[in-house]
């Protein structure tokens, strides 16, 4: 079913948003956690050339099992990411996250058609200002990391696909929660391009509300508006 478009500043901006927030934002802090903190774990260029080497053998499902698992163990035993301390989650996002995950490619989709005739400094802008917006709305959901796992649900893909839909469950306490990740075959391995959570893809969540503000006021009407959340957020 097509979803109406609309302003950042509307009604029902605000309402979805909530919604968002309520339902979605634990698991989607969650997904940047699982990708991010494991990348630390490999921190010096022998280990990540190593895993990058055995990346490119592993199955793509595989690959998200193992990494979550890992991270998940990571993730309860640091008490600050689990606070949702911000300056440490955007450290995390700007050393961790990015290797894992095609940021670029996630920007360009929820602008849509916009992209291509934005600037190289307009395109920098939005992906710096998404970035943070993400990290913001997400990082108070590392705290909801405490008795989770993750379960893989078969893959419907064949070896030589270049791009899959990893789908997971996340079980704890409650019913289990749908967490599918859209990743990318790359430089042998495989990164994350879009999170879905309980039916919602990422992208498609801000597409429509992106669209809207860049008739109404622009790329940079929509970069101005970014900057503003961002800021406001960081005084709440």
């Amino acid at each position: 079913m097509n979803r109406p478009a609309m302003s950042l500043d509307s009604a029902q901006a605000v309402q979805r948003a909530a919604l968002l927030g309520r339902r979605t934002a634990s698991c989607l802090g969650l997904a940047l956690a699982l990708i991010g903190v494991c990348a630390g774990l490999l921190h010096s260029p022998q280990a990540l050339a190593q895993a990058a080497a055995t990346q490119a053998s592993v199955a793509p499902d595989t690959f998200i099992l193992e990494l979550s698992t890992e991270v998940l163990n990571s993730v309860k035993s640091d008490k600050a990411t689990q606070a949702g301390d911000i300056v440490r989650v955007m450290a995390l996002v700007d050393s961790k996250v990015m290797p894992h995950v095609n940021f670029q490619r996630m920007t360009a989709s929820a602008v849509g058609r916009h992209w291509r005739t934005a600037t190289p400094e307009q395109q920098r802008r939005l992906q710096e200002e998404f970035k943070v917006l993400l990290v913001r709305t997400y990082s108070g959901a590392l705290a909801q990391v405490k008795d989770q796992s993750i379960a893989l649900k078969p893959l419907r893909a064949n070896p030589t696909d270049n791009e899959v839909v990893v789908r997971t469950e996340i079980k704890g306490r409650g019913e289990p929660i749908q967490l599918d990740y859209r990743l990318e075959r790359s430089g042998g391995g495989w990164k994350v391009y879009d999170f879905n959570v309980l039916g919602i893809w990422l992208v498609e969540q801000y597409r429509s509300s992106f669209a809207q503000e860049i008739s109404a006021s622009g790329i940079d009407g929509l970069i101005g508006k970014l900057s503003e959340r961002n800021k406001g957020a960081s005084k709440a």
